[in-house]
């Protein structure tokens, strides 16, 4: 990546990249011996810094003192991260600092220590006037950058944070780099050990991988490399002989494109309905994710074996799809990139005023109360869910703002309803 340049001049490139943004505070307020490492270096010499990159920081001293004097003398926020190791971020003026006390007796010591080479590359921060300082590289990264390989640094190093094994498989997916066999042995070899890491973390990788372009095939790799075993991730799915593994292959970013999806949708749809496939909702569980993802997912599940008993959208009676069209009112994308077909689904689903897909009962309880003299409890909500079926399926105004004619038709279809079953609101107060 850097043969045949002047000395120098990668270097300088790569700080003009950097501060393609103006930093909030001067570079000169950092002290002597500070270096940039990680994920902005590596990108900046990839090209793809993004605006605004989170920038990690090394420094020689104390870093969580100097982050917050830096907060004082700038009007920023400092949150400690790790007071034992010296490790605080400094938040400021939309950028976001990571400073962590050097490791070590010297800066290439730090970087030996790092999880793969290409982000073990460290930019020393030029004092003010001078030219910017040579890259330093112990580990070979920029020729791994170069031919775009992933190789970890060492077995030890991915050992002393198991999740380094589950980010090796992220960074490759995310970078298009092909992982080192070497590295990939070692992944494999200790699989098992991801399961020692806190399940918010582990998450919190598989989200950014579900997220990834091509995040089907990382998430395919992590299974093949065992790193999921130990929460249920590729069993069958539910009610079919179909596997996680499998039901991934369906979902790469062609695929929504060519079910039709929107730039948009697939943005959340196509990373929610991997994690579905992936993980099932006791896996999520064990991650510790929140508790409306693991509802979500489980929804997905379900109705994606639900369809599959009975062959499809088609074979569902009508209060099977008001059910699904309830329940899966904002993430019907996802269950769609899940099935087989969904001819005209997304079609209706993109229909705000489309009464099944986005159900709700023509008049609200209250107006059924005030206008029917009905008394609240269970039997009224029975009544408002025999009215939103009606309505989803044509048979009822379109509506609460329908005009008087539509309403008088839908306070007759309520009062013929509730004539029919008004005794079991007596039952039903029995049994309370």
């Amino acid at each position: 990546m850097t043969a045949h340049r002047p000395t120098g001049e990668v270097e300088e490139e790569l700080w003009q990249r950097l501060l393609a943004e103006p930093w909030p505070l001067p570079r000169e307020a950092l002290p002597p011996g500070t270096a940039l490492v990680g994920g902005a270096v590596r990108d900046g010499l990839l090209g793809s810094l993004e605006r605004q990159p989170d920038l990690d920081v090394v420094v020689p001293g104390d870093a969580v003192a100097l982050a917050r004097q830096l907060a004082r003398d700038h009007g920023g926020t400092c949150v400690v991260l790790d007071a034992e190791r010296s490790i605080a971020r400094l938040v400021l003026g939309g950028w976001s600092l990571d400073l962590a006390r050097q490791e070590g007796s010297s800066l290439e010591a730090d970087l030996g220590r790092r999880d793969y080479t290409i982000n073990a590359i460290a930019l020393p921060v030029p004092a003010a006037g001078t030219a910017a300082a040579a890259l330093v590289d112990p580990t070979g990264g920029l020729n791994h950058l170069g031919s775009r390989q992933l190789v970890a640094v060492s077995e030890a190093n991915l050992l002393a944070d198991p999740l380094r094994l589950l980010r090796g498989i992220r960074l490759a997916c995310c970078l298009n780099f092909e992982l080192d066999p070497t590295s990939r042995r070692w992944i494999e070899s200790h699989a098992s050990q991801l399961a020692q890491v806190a399940g918010e973390r582990v998450l919190a990788e598989l989200e950014k991988l579900a997220c990834a372009a091509y995040g089907e095939t990382g998430l395919a790799l992590a299974l093949e490399c065992g790193l999921l075993g130990s929460w249920g991730a590729d069993a069958t799915i539910s009610g079919t002989t179909e596997t996680g593994a499998a039901a991934l292959s369906a979902l790469g970013l062609n695929q929504a494109q060519d079910r039709g999806l929107e730039a948009e949708e697939i943005s959340w749809a196509l990373p929610l309905a991997r994690l579905t496939a992936l993980l099932p909702p006791e896996a999520l569980a064990g991650l510790r994710s929140s508790r409306r993802l693991q509802q979500r997912c489980r929804a997905l599940r379900h109705w994606r074996q639900e369809l599959g008993s009975v062959g499809g959208w088609d074979g569902l009676p009508e209060a099977g799809r008001l059910a699904l069209c309830s329940e899966l009112e904002t993430d019907l994308p996802a269950l769609l990139l899940l099935l087989p077909q969904s001819a005209g689904l997304l079609e209706r689903w993109r229909l705000p005023s489309d009464p099944l897909f986005h159900p709700a009962p023509p008049l609200d309880g209250l107006s059924l109360q005030q206008e029917l003299a009905i008394p609240p409890g269970r039997l009224l909500g029975r009544l408002l869910a025999h009215l939103t079926l009606e309505r989803a399926f044509g048979r009822l105004a379109a509506g609460p703002e329908a005009h008087a004619e539509a309403r008088a038709e839908v306070l007759a279809a309520a009062q013929s309803w509730w004539q029919q079953h008004a005794w079991e609101g007596g039952e039903d107060r029995r049994r309370d």
